[in-house]
């Protein structure tokens, strides 16, 4: 039975897998119907969705139309454009103005999302000239996809240009350009752009806030943050809050880096449908805030959900591990990450190196980092602080010196490692050297972390009156944890003298920790200062300061 067009049609509409279409296929090749352009273009849209079809048979249909329509080739290039395998929409692109098809204004945003997509900044600015000299510039949907191409390839400056002298702005510009913001990390301006954009009457869609959500991440910004959440709130999306994963997300992630942790946690108690990113984003904010027993609670309860942990959520729970010195747990998760992928992912490497060095085991550190393919500046300072931490001064600073050997450039977060080795070895001329390297060869600005090493391997050397100097001579104020470094050398070493100056400082600084009270009371009670123990118990109780567990002068 020979079946019509319009039921080809009808069944191409219906169609459910490619096995269902190739039979179809087959009927339209015997009754010359795969030459008719509206049958052919529903084949060709079939085998272009990501979900069920298949680019590869699409091709291989499109190839043999002998004159293919536009709307063919926009279909066949919309199909890669979306795929992963842009640079392939390009090079249909290339052929279709090889054999003289005219683009319209449907084929370039395909063109610009796929030049978008592989960072092609040559081609983009060559199709925006075509579009130019075609007439299309003042499409909405093309110039928009324009924009989305700039931003793309990196080159917000143009994107920008583009963007104010736009006559139509529709809520994909705006959203484009807010994206791209927040991509080259410039998010003032992107809370900027979503505030011009909510003053001129533009809907925001779902993207656009998750994309300000993020820009209010990336510079702290909680009281924006607020606001957006009250935007949504306003607009009635208090239930699509709950129930979107992504959007849902985006709130949870921008109260989590803002420091608002139980904020954050109530909406995602509150979250009807969680993924893999919204555990994830809960996970890295009690890492990222150093509270490791959250991450453990929480990753268990992930794994009871049913929701395997990925690479973002095996570094949360290495992180964790390394805060806690829980080396049993970061065994476990060491056994998982090589059953899993082998063992063959850099940055999980890198963080269990991290942890077996943060929790004292040296040895299994070592071994890691020897069998490592690529050694960053991450993995030789993970080893470096980790042999610092644990008493292994000299071999860290080998460490450090190999690693310059072998061409990798220190950075300020190694120099941290290096000093702290100084320190822990006593060794007080090189911990100089090493710091005047790091700003007159490196040109690297010293952080206060830098200045309080120095500081605290100066006293614990017993050099209290150098330390003393040092501390004047810092362009940055002294934290509690300066004082408290040289708090302690007072101590070891009885200088009382020093002490007494320190008090006042103290008192400047008003401490809303009773840690560096009790040290200054253990100072005082060293030398048989009776009255200045009494001054420093009563500022405990008369400045209602909080009790700390204990009182550390750096971490390593």
């Amino acid at each position: 039975m020979v079946v019509g067009r319009d039921a080809v049609v009808a069944l191409l509409e219906a169609c459910r897998s490619m096995r269902q279409l190739k039979q179809l296929h087959a009927h339209m090749v015997t009754t010359a119907l795969s030459r008719d352009v509206v049958p052919l273009s529903r084949l060709l849209d079939f085998c272009t969705d990501p979900a069920a079809g298949d680019l590869d048979y699409g091709r291989s249909v499109f190839l043999r139309v002998e004159c293919p329509s536009v709307y063919i080739w926009n279909s066949i290039i919309r199909g890669f454009s979306c795929s992963e395998r842009p640079e392939d929409a390009l090079r249909l692109y290339r052929d279709m103005q090889r054999r003289g098809y005219r683009p319209d204004h449907f084929t370039f945003p395909f063109v610009f999302r796929s030049c978008a997509a592989v960072s092609n900044r040559p081609l983009g600015r060559c199709v925006h000239s075509r579009v130019v000299r075609t007439g299309y510039e003042s499409d909405l949907y093309v110039s928009s996809s324009l924009i989305h191409a700039y931003v793309g390839c990196g080159d917000v400056e143009s994107a920008e240009a583009l963007f104010e002298k736009a006559s139509q702005r529709n809520v994909v510009a705006w959203t484009t350009m807010i994206a791209g913001y927040v991509n080259v990390d410039r998010p003032g301006d992107a809370v900027r752009l979503f505030k011009e954009m909510f003053v001129a009457g533009v809907q925001a869609n779902e993207v656009t806030m998750v994309n300000v959500l993020a820009a209010c991440a990336q510079s702290r910004d909680l009281d924006t943050g607020r606001w957006v959440h009250r935007q949504l709130h306003r607009i009635g999306s208090c239930d699509l809050i709950q129930s979107n994963v992504i959007l849902g997300t985006a709130i949870i992630d921008m109260y989590a880096r803002c420091g608002s942790l139980v904020t954050a946690r109530e909406l995602f108690d509150r979250m009807t449908q969680r993924n893999k990113t919204s555990w994830n984003a809960m996970i890295s904010a009690y890492n990222q805030y150093e509270r490791p027993d959250k991450v453990a609670e929480l990753y268990s309860d992930m794994r009871k959900s049913g929701l395997q942990p990925d690479k973002v959520t095996l570094l949360g729970l290495l992180g964790a591990c390394a805060q806690r010195g829980d080396w049993r747990r970061g065994q476990g998760v060491h056994a998982h990450i090589e059953k899993a992928n082998g063992g063959h992912d850099i940055a999980l490497q890198t963080t269990l190196l991290d942890m077996y060095s943060k929790t004292g085991d040296t040895q299994s550190a070592l071994r890691l980092f020897s069998r490592l393919e690529r050694r960053d500046v991450v993995a030789w300072t993970s080893m470096v602080i980790g042999l610092a931490m644990h008493g292994h001064g000299q071999e860290a600073l080998n460490v450090f010196q190999a690693m310059q050997e072998d061409g990798v450039a220190p950075d300020g977060v190694a120099f941290i490692g290096v000093l702290s080795a100084c320190r822990h070895s006593g060794l007080v001329e090189e911990g100089r050297r090493y710091f005047d390297e790091m700003r007159s060869v490196r040109s690297i600005i010293p952080t206060l972390q830098h200045y309080c090493c120095m500081v605290d391997l100066l006293s614990r050397a017993g050099r209290l009156s150098e330390a003393e100097s040092f501390v004047g001579s810092m362009p940055v104020r002294p934290s509690m944890a300066v004082w408290g470094a040289m708090l302690s050398g007072c101590r070891i070493y009885g200088d009382m003298e020093v002490a007494e100056r320190l008090e006042n400082k103290i008192v400047e600084l008003n401490p809303a920790s009773s840690g560096v009270y009790i040290l200054l009371s253990n100072v005082y009670a060293g030398g048989g200062r009776w009255g200045g123990v009494g001054w420093a118990r009563a500022s405990i109780w008369n400045n209602k300061v909080e009790k700390t567990v204990g009182y550390s002068r750096i971490e390593a």
